[in-house]
């Protein structure tokens, strides 16, 4: 999975998730802007850096990484990038941290051994996504970082549970793109819209996809036009039957016509259930053992 994208959204949006995630306080916002930093004269990039905002003399300069496949040279790379950031920088006059964020210890291979006393003094912190609790109660950044190490059914269930919490309506649309970005890069199959289906969120918010107006509205507008609303419910339900079969092909290959209409004749409910268990299957075989499970 491409990292950098999604959590360099995340952390831009949500700075604080950096210092939640390194058991770090978190300074009360806003008080850092996030962006990608080029070291220059060099082939050195870093992913990025949290510079405090105007006035707020007071806070370190954070440097963030996130390193999801193992790099021997990882530790040696970024953090000769931070030194040679700060000689390019005399002017700076604040102190530093670094946070660099693995999804597990296996993918931790960079050797440390020269660099341990940065480690031992708190200067660089280490955040492994899998050893993070499973708590209902963390932060909205935490949780959302967790998804990218869960499993597909878990992952799912999470994101569903961070929609449903209760917000404005201007931060439940940043969390919807948040959610939206971290599962189209951890789905690369999936298009944003048929993750939105995914994550069963309201027609409202489905009005503003491409989806809802190549596939939900015409049976909407069929509906309206004959003045019945068993039409507008079979539109919806026509729709929603389009998407889970084209996951299917997505994630099987072709279906025979028996299946299809065996899917077709799902009940909403069972419809629904089906598209949660569909990103664990593997084979046509559990597909028919589901069906045949679920009176199909």
């Amino acid at each position: 999975m491409n990292t950098d994208t999604p959590f360099y959204r995340l952390f831009q949006e949500r700075p604080a998730t950096v210092f939640e995630l390194a058991g770090l306080p978190v300074p009360a916002n806003p008080a850092y802007r996030f962006h990608a930093e080029e070291v220059k004269q060099t082939a050195f990039r870093l992913d990025g850096l949290l510079q405090p905002e105007m006035g707020r003399d007071d806070l370190p300069l954070v440097f963030v990484e996130t390193q999801f496949y193992p790099k021997p040279d990882f530790y040696a790379r970024w953090l000769a990038a931070i030194f040679l950031y700060l000689y390019r920088h005399p002017g700076i006059a604040r102190c530093w941290s670094a946070v660099a964020v693995f999804p597990d210890r296996a993918t931790d291979t960079g050797r440390l051994i020269p660099y341990e006393p940065l480690l031992q003094c708190g200067l660089v912190h280490r955040v492994y996504l899998a050893e993070l609790p499973d708590d209902p109660s963390a932060s909205f950044g935490t949780r959302l970082a967790r998804l990218a190490v869960l499993d597909a059914t878990r992952t799912v269930e999470e994101a569903r549970a961070l929609l449903a919490q209760q917000a404005p309506d201007h931060q439940r649309d940043l969390a919807i793109d948040l959610i939206e970005t971290i599962l189209v890069y951890k789905f690369p199959n999936l298009s944003r819209d048929e993750i939105r289906i995914m994550l069963q969120l309201p027609e409202t918010d489905l009005k503003k996809t491409r989806f809802y107006q190549e596939v939900f509205q015409e049976g909407l507008i069929e509906g309206r036009e004959e003045g019945r609303e068993e039409g507008r419910e079979e539109g919806r339900l026509e729709g929603e039957q389009h998407l889970v079969l084209r996951l299917l092909k997505r994630r099987l290959g072709s279906l025979s016509t028996a299946q299809q209409a065996r899917i077709r004749a799902l009940p909403a409910d069972i419809l629904g259930a089906l598209a949660d268990a569909l990103l664990d299957f593997q084979t046509p075989t559990d597909l028919e053992a589901w069906l045949q499970n679920h009176g199909a």
